[in-house]
């Protein structure tokens, strides 16, 4: 290791739906974030960690920040941001190539905040059409804050992910890896199992459902070569238990099987997946249900 060496944190930002979790997982290299068309994928900070030759980059991705704060729910999706912010040693934002929201402004006022160097990720360049207008639209983004750096990518093809990270290196403070070299996240395996359950179910079920839903782990039990779990997927509506029952238990099992299938190519092991379905009434506002789910709700 070099005297060199650096090491640092990077939180992820930005808007709901811009793709900062197929950012982290194509920076890390490996799935670290669940991933769907549905924005508010993101509940947790979850940390991915990439070992270079010359750097340890500790990526901390984000729920989306949210202007208009409903239930104790989206207030602890906004704290885990805030908090990301403030452990961190460099702010992402990511914004969408061409597209430049309220929101975007949002997020922007609390990262300027922070104090803390910013890099303006331009994400899904290959989707803008015409390309003419591309240009525009940076110029436009040099002038809303002193960024620090401005990088066009494609996190969804990995187009221009160097640059961005070679940008992100730099700024970070010299010192020792924070994280065994070969560790790509902080999270456990059971939070990486409810979290792989859930986006099976986002993808799964129409959009009024899935919002929601919780999964919580109530047993992981590791056997020579088999992980056994037993989940249960909680609804804040009776009429949405059936639903993700589906008629016969197709739905449920189908979701199951999708799940079962993702955490073997993740993990390397077979799994077997217990599921129940249950309701707890307007738990996204009932902070020790959320605590007990795994939020801060404070």
């Amino acid at each position: 290791m070099t005297d060199d060496f650096r090491t640092g944190y990077v939180a992820i930002v930005g808007r709901p739906n811009v793709g900062k979790s197929t950012l982290v997982n194509a920076l890390v290299g490996r799935k670290i974030s669940i991933v769907t068309p549905r924005p508010q994928t993101t509940r947790h900070a979850i940390l991915g960690v990439l070992t270079r030759a010359n750097a340890q980059v500790l990526f901390v991705d984000t729920p989306g920040l949210h202007t208009r704060m409903r239930s104790l729910l989206n207030r602890a999706m906004n704290r885990a941001v805030e908090g990301a912010l403030v452990g961190a040693d460099v702010a992402l934002l990511v914004v969408e190539a061409g597209v430049w929201k309220a929101a975007d402004s949002y997020v922007l006022e609390h990262v300027v905040a922070a104090k803390i160097p910013v890099i303006l990720a331009v994400n899904k360049v290959d989707l803008v059409r015409p390309k003419a207008t591309l240009l525009p639209y940076l110029s436009a983004c040099e002038r809303r804050a002193a960024f620090t750096a401005i990088v066009p990518i494609a996190a969804a093809s990995a187009d221009n992910l160097d640059r961005l990270l070679d940008v992100v290196t730099n700024l970070l403070p010299v010192g020792p890896p924070l994280y065994p070299l070969d560790s790509a996240t902080d999270r456990n395996m059971e939070f990486r199992v409810a979290e792989i359950l859930r986006e099976k179910l986002l993808i799964a079920l129409r959009q009024e459902v899935p919002y929601g839903l919780a999964v919580e782990i109530l047993a992981l039990e590791q056997k020579p070569g088999v992980v056994l779990a037993d989940a249960v997927i909680w609804a804040d509506r009776d009429s949405h238990k059936g639903i993700v029952v589906g008629k016969g238990g197709a739905t449920i099992k189908e979701v199951g099987t999708a799940a079962r299938l993702e955490l073997e190519k993740i993990f390397g092991l077979r799994f077997y997946l217990e599921t129940h379905v249950k309701v707890k009434t307007n738990w996204a506002d009932n902070a020790r249900v959320l605590q007990q789910f795994g939020f801060e709700s404070n």
